[in-house]
């Protein structure tokens, strides 16, 4: 689907508080040598999330060390994640390192899985991704690791209230800009 198409549809699925806030942009340059332009999610008209580099006022990753060294990360612990390090070890390690084992596992998980969702990220992938999330059901959306289909679901009409409220703990395992706009839309409920 062309842009001058597309964008008139994401619009249109905007929630009402984020309509005049939020804005996609899409630039082209014929003559320059890549041709690639870049795409952008706009908030109060400053670039908030944009495709083609990493100049955004967000945190991008460079590597695995940085995530797993980072305070702001929070990583929520089950009783059966430490129960399955326990049985995995065979009860030969200390109880006070169960929950250390069960975190660094779980946060090196994180980390591969935010490098890899950060790598793809150009204007072609804003289409693409932006093609699937008007096709496919909003619950869909939110339950992808594809942090670009999750920041368009956060902004969607579709997600109510309540649901918001209920993702609180769900997002803090995801990516910082994905909790930016969770952020910014639950400010506005």
């Amino acid at each position: 689907m062309i842009w001058s198409k597309m964008k008139p549809l994401l619009e249109n699925f905007l929630a009402p508080a984020m309509a005049d806030r939020v804005g996609y942009l899409s630039t082209s340059y014929r003559y320059s040598p890549d041709k690639n332009g870049q795409c952008c999610i706009a908030v109060d008209n400053k670039k908030i999330f944009n495709m083609k580099d990493g100049t955004t006022g967000m945190k991008w990753y460079q590597s695995e060390q940085d995530i797993k060294n980072d305070p702001a990360v929070v990583i929520p612990l089950s009783e059966a994640e430490i129960e399955h390090i326990r049985q995995e070890t065979g009860g030969k390690v200390p109880e006070e390192r169960l929950a250390v084992i069960a975190r660094d596992r779980k946060l090196l998980a994180y980390a591969k899985d935010t490098i890899a969702a950060q790598v793809a990220l150009s204007k072609s992938d804003f289409y693409k991704t932006a093609n699937v999330f008007l096709t496919q059901p909003i619950e869909a959306s939110l339950a992808s690791t594809d942090i670009l289909l999750n920041c368009l679901a956060l902004l969607d009409r579709r997600i109510g209230k309540k649901r918001i409220m209920d993702m609180e703990k769900s997002v803090k395992m995801k990516h910082p800009i994905v909790q930016y706009f969770y952020s910014l839309r639950r400010a506005t409920i």
